[in-house]
């Protein structure tokens, strides 16, 4: 497969699922409220994942910023897995796993984008004097 078809489709991908979520992230609607309010982060964090999700769909289709927008999702879907794993469980109010599929799934497209975009990132890190 072509290395640019795929690097499209990982970003569509992570862009369509993160995107989808925001609807329900913005509105209050009573599964994410459920969520975070059980993380203890209620409102602030749904609205705040729900602003880096959306920061990052956009970064994803900016040639520039293709790695920070992956690796702003990928950290915002290691919290949510974490999450998951930790406080959540898999499942949560019956939905067979499902946004915990979609966080990995998310998850994986973006560290695929990071490897893909790897001389990105390391020329910005050899321009910065750390």
């Amino acid at each position: 497969m072509n290395t640019n078809i795929l690097k499209w489709a990982l970003k569509i991908i992570a862009a369509i699922i993160l995107l989808q979520t925001l609807y329900f992230k913005f509105t209050g609607a009573p599964e994410s409220v459920y969520i975070f309010t059980t993380l203890g982060i209620e409102p602030w964090g749904r609205i705040g994942s729900g602003v880096a999700e959306l920061i990052a769909s956009i970064l994803l289709f900016i040639p520039r910023t293709t790695w920070l927008g992956a690796g702003l999702a990928l950290g915002t879907m290691l919290g949510a897995i974490g999450s998951h794993l930790v406080k959540l469980g898999i499942e949560v109010q019956g939905d067979g796993g499902q946004l915990f599929v979609l966080a990995v799934v998310v998850a994986l497209c973006s560290a695929g984008l990071l490897w893909m975009e790897r001389t990105a990132v390391t020329n910005f890190v050899k321009t910065r004097k750390i």
